[in-house]
């Protein structure tokens, strides 16, 4: 989830805990503070080695059982800072460290992007599918409970906030069980036998869904509203990628070889060779518009390069900006309206 969202979720656990209103403000600093932190693992970047960020962002820092440790390091630095300020014990700043920081994890997981929630004993990346990596229905609510509670030292708007987002991620567990009949129905009306089946919000919404399932060695990407009136946005379709047929000129020993072997961890084997460009391998579970073929990241290769040259990672929000209006009427239902 966006740094927000973590900040606010990670404030609120520590806050709807206390029963010590003089606490309660402390508690949800401490929480904002903690509940971020897990993203620092950005920083661990090469510029040699684009897939390095891939390769560490949400695995060590998100794993469940580096929560005490996270807290514990959290904790170490706000004390110094502002602990003793305000007369609280090391074991006090530690309690609502860790419960900011109990709640990143978790949360990515609920995303599609996957977490290594396991580490070190899987390299498993765990994603529910359940919500956006931005919704603003979800992350508001969190703001104003928080603020509210902050404010107010009183816990309650703190805890009417967290019932809310239980609320809102059961809604979205329904609308992943919806959408995913729906698209066994749409596979089978077009006389498909999925091998894989994922289906995903689409950006910052629960009400229009992206699903692409894998048949007969191709993938096909669909827009569906599973309720608020039920529909189906037909979408394209691409290959799944099949290196000795899409890159014959790659050389398996080669480094490039092996940073498309990590791509595809990342990526969970749903990998493509860019419709329009050769020298792109994309993330097909990633779009703007659910119903495209129109990646929000990829790598390029280089087919003259040498033996030792890695691949380049390479994001593509400016280039899917256009589609949000398309996007919007999906969700309000004018899509494709005369």
């Amino acid at each position: 989830m966006d740094p927000l969202t973590q900040g606010v979720l990670g404030a609120a656990l520590p806050q709807a805990s206390r029963t010590n209103r003089a606490h309660v403000a402390i508690a949800g600093l401490f929480g904002l503070i903690a509940g971020m932190a897990p993203d620092l693992d950005v920083l661990i970047r090469s510029e040699t080695d684009t897939l390095l960020y891939l390769e560490y962002h949400r695995q060590f820092s998100h794993s469940l059982i580096f929560i005490p440790i996270g807290g514990l390091l959290c904790a170490a630095l706000i004390h110094l800072v502002l602990g003793r300020r305000w007369q609280l014990n090391v074991w006090q700043t530690f309690a609502y460290c860790s419960l900011g920081y109990a709640t990143h994890g978790l949360l990515d997981a609920a995303t599609s992007y996957g977490t290594q929630l396991f580490w070190p004993f899987s390299d498993r990346r765990v994603a529910w599918d359940i919500i956006s990596i931005i919704d603003p229905l979800f992350t508001l609510p969190l703001v104003i409970g928080v603020v509210a509670s902050m404010i107010k030292r009183n816990a309650v708007p703190a805890r009417v906030a967290l019932c809310w987002c239980a609320l809102y991620l059961s809604f979205a567990i329904y609308q992943n069980a919806a959408t995913r009949e729906i698209a066994r129905e749409l596979a089978n009306e077009r006389g498909h036998r999925p091998e894989r089946l994922t289906v995903k919000p689409s950006f910052a919404n629960l009400v229009v869904w992206k699903s692409i399932y894998l048949a007969d060695g191709r993938f096909y990407v669909d827009a569906i509203r599973p309720t608020f009136g039920t529909r189906v946005y037909q979408g394209e379709s691409v290959a799944l990628l099949n290196v000795p047929r899409d890159l014959p000129w790659l050389d398996d020993t080669s480094q490039q070889a092996e940073d498309i072997r990590r791509f595809s961890h990342f990526s969970d084997d749903y990998l493509s060779i860019h419709p329009q460009d050769g020298e792109r391998v994309i993330d097909v579970r990633y779009s703007m518009l659910p119903n495209a073929i129109d990646p929000l990241w990829s790598i390029r290769l280089d087919p003259s390069a040498g033996a030792e040259a890695r691949v380049v990672f390479r994001h593509h929000r400016d280039e899917s900006e256009p589609r949000i209006d398309d996007l919007w009427s999906m969700i309000i239902g004018s899509y494709g309206a005369d």
